[in-house]
């Protein structure tokens, strides 16, 4: 069976695809491809692994029951391989593999992309469909997932990258950076008429718009001061009648290709799945493989209208409760308890989040900190329960077998995540009448785990490699003296780590923590088995 029109087109070939469990398109692709050249209403940059697996697969499931007539364009801005190795082999097909909680797996075939392009301003043909795509009157939503990374106009020092100064410079004509030539395709859609568009940002960061606004604004502004732009053009942007950046909480966990996912297709018979690494170190196939568990909260504010994508299972709604939902997941009721684990794992040895679930200690651990000290301060956004939020990620995500994910992976970059995943909690208590820090056990013990983790020992006294992490240079040297048994001068040690505030949000000496935390990174360094030992004693 191979993935492309000709190979899913026709009975004969529908019949086998289904025979091994296929879900098929049930719309006249190729109708839906002309209605959409013509008349594009939603392009997307990105074409990693969430939005095949989500963006991609709920106007899969609307253009099924009718309820779309069109499908999706995207663009590929950084790495041009995943348009010419994955999507054109296939013609913008790809396989979404949802791996269930309960060890199913449900296979589709996904073909609501029907038009794929690269962001180069040296094709032609390529960036000229792409002026055309932007001003056409139909348009009314352009949605991102490029990392946050994919926003930043500026290195880690502060200094603008070169290649941004340079298209400030050379104006929206020859724009070579990544949102220099977003910006110069807004210009053309301005300079049509100053046409209506949403700007949506779907990147999993916090006010995930304004990062966006802030890198156009930035473009905008200079190419209008150096007149190479007109002067109309800033105003355009920053009129929220005319172009909005609307704020969004995405959550769906979408791991690399996984090579049991890749056996179990190659055993239904399908061709040419096998992952590829591009020069870019993407790791990427013709098939994504996520869980089921998806949201997607967006701001509801399109100046050109939207289609209805809410039986879609897409939530609208005002960007107060967006911050909100947003705020739930990352501080309390997903992230944290993610963290919690991937510093634990990494001590005790694991290699699968999922398989930390089936630890007593580790499972009792997430659980106190999600139900007991994180939920009571969480604000409920109203269109997502916190409690069955947190049920569905302890009971179903989380421990879900077929997702691939690592403690090492997650631990990475662990001192940029303490402060909004922990630190939100602590502020919340100490802001409350009715709540004392004190109360907080368990979130202490996590801080005690990292600076344990930091020491780059296991529990069994072996040594181990710390995931990446920006300030691994500034933190370790604290710990770098401390040995197994110490007591003495071990607070006094670590004491700055204890008072830096850009990494736990608080100074966590008066957050009134602090002592708690060096009572438990004493208990964690008495010796080899001491984090188990600790764990089994503290969190019943």
């Amino acid at each position: 069976m191979y993935l492309t029109n000709q190979g899913i087109d026709g009975a004969e070939n529908r019949r086998k695809w289904a025979e091994k469990g296929y879900l098929l398109p049930e719309y006249d692709r190729e109708q839906v491809t002309a209605l959409t050249k013509e008349s594009p209403f939603w392009i997307h940059f990105g074409a990693g692994n969430i939005f095949r697996a989500f963006q991609a697969n709920v106007v899969q499931n609307l253009l099924n029951e009718g309820k779309l007539d069109r499908g999706l364009i995207v663009v590929e801005g950084y790495d041009y391989e995943i348009i010419e190795k994955i999507y054109r082999p296939h013609d913008d097909l790809n396989i979404l593999a949802t791996l269930k909680a309960d060890g199913s797996i449900e296979k589709t075939v996904v073909g609501s992309i029907v038009e794929s392009h690269v962001l180069d301003t040296d094709h032609v043909d390529e960036y000229g469909r792409l002026v055309e795509i932007f001003t056409k009157d139909s348009l009314q939503m352009v949605t991102f997932t490029i990392t946050e990374k994919g926003y930043q106009l500026k290195d880690a020092k502060g200094q603008i990258f070169p290649v941004v100064e340079e298209d400030f410079e050379a104006g929206p004509k020859r724009a070579v950076s990544y949102m220099g030539k977003v910006t110069a395709l807004l210009y053309q859609r301005y300079l049509q008429g100053a046409k209506p568009i949403a700007m949506v940002s779907m990147d999993n960061c916090s006010h995930n718009g304004d990062k966006l606004y802030a890198a156009v604004t930035a473009f905008a502004d200079r190419w209008v001061s150096n007149k190479l732009a007109d002067e109309g053009f800033a105003d355009y942007i920053r009129d929220s009648s005319k172009v909005s950046f609307p704020w969004t909480m995405i959550d769906k966990i979408t791991p690399r290709p996984d090579v049991s996912v890749e056996e179990i297709l190659s055993g239904d018979g399908v061709y040419g799945q096998t992952p590829v690494v591009t020069s870019r170190n993407t790791y990427i196939a013709p098939f994504v493989n996520a869980e089921e568990c998806e949201y997607l909260v967006i701001e509801d504010n399109f100046p050109n209208g939207r289609p209805d994508l809410t039986e879609g299972g897409i939530l609208f709604t005002d960007r107060e409760t967006v911050d909100k939902v947003e705020k739930m997941k990352v501080c309390t009721c997903l992230n944290p308890l993610h963290t919690t684990l991937a510093v634990f794992g990494c001590l005790l040895g694991y290699d699968k989040i999922s398989e930390e679930m089936k630890d007593t200690e580790l499972k009792k651990l997430v659980e106190i900190i999600g139900y007991r000290e994180g939920l009571p301060v969480v604000v409920n956004p109203g269109i997502i329960e916190p409690k069955e939020f947190i049920d569905t990620v302890l009971n179903d995500r989380i421990p879900n077998p077929f997702m691939p994910d690592t403690p090492q992976r997650i631990a990475t970059d662990t001192s940029q995540k303490l402060s909004i995943r922990f630190g939100e909690t602590i502020k919340a208590y100490m802001s409350s009448g009715g709540r004392q820090v004190s109360d907080l056990r368990m979130i202490p013990l996590v801080f005690a785990g990292w600076l344990r983790y930091l020491m780059a020992i296991d529990d069994d006294g072996n040594p181990f490699t710390l995931s990446p992490d920006p300030m691994l240079e500034m933190v370790c040297p604290y710990v770098r003296k401390i040995e197994f048994g110490m007591t003495d001068e071990v607070e006094e040690m670590i004491q700055p780590v204890l008072r830096n505030k850009s990494i736990f949000g608080v100074d966590l000496y008066e957050a009134g923590i602090a002592q708690s935390v060096c009572s438990y990174f004493i208990e964690l360094i008495a010796g080899a088995g001491a984090v188990r030992a600790t764990l089994r004693k503290e969190v019943y």
